[in-house]
């Protein structure tokens, strides 16, 4: 026979549920608090399944609360963004007089420029 709140387990054994665990609590807000570890104290190889729910539970919270925190920052990146853009636009269009655009310029993509031909050398006059 079995009582209220357990289920039956393989071998006809009752389960201890969580909320009868001594591992198990609530706090002041009425949450539940799990004080029991997988590594030491497990009461029940169902516990451990249980546990991991309730991390999983946890890692998913936190991924939303950080997602939440993302679509905040969104708007702000996107100012930043464009601040940094017009900035950099200001800075090419003053540093743009010292850019020369003539195309008859010698220099190289190395910044060097050739050196002038110089006009044949005439052989010495014979004396």
């Amino acid at each position: 026979m079995m009582m209220s709140g357990q289920q039956a387990c393989p071998g006809d054994r009752a389960m201890i549920q969580c909320k009868d665990c001594e591992y198990f609590g609530q706090d002041d807000a009425g949450r539940m608090v799990f004080r029991c570890d997988p590594f030491n104290n497990i009461k029940e190889p169902e516990c451990l399944n249980k546990w991991q729910l309730v991390k999983l539970n946890q890692m998913i919270a936190g991924y939303q609360s950080m997602l939440n925190y993302y679509h905040k920052l969104g708007p702000m990146q996107e100012k930043m963004f464009k601040v940094i853009e017009r900035e950099m636009e200001d800075i090419d269009e003053a540093d743009k007089w010292r850019v020369d655009d003539d195309d008859d310029d010698d220099t190289d993509d190395d910044g060097w420029s050739d050196p002038p031909l110089d006009p044949p050398l005439d052989p010495p006059p014979v004396v």
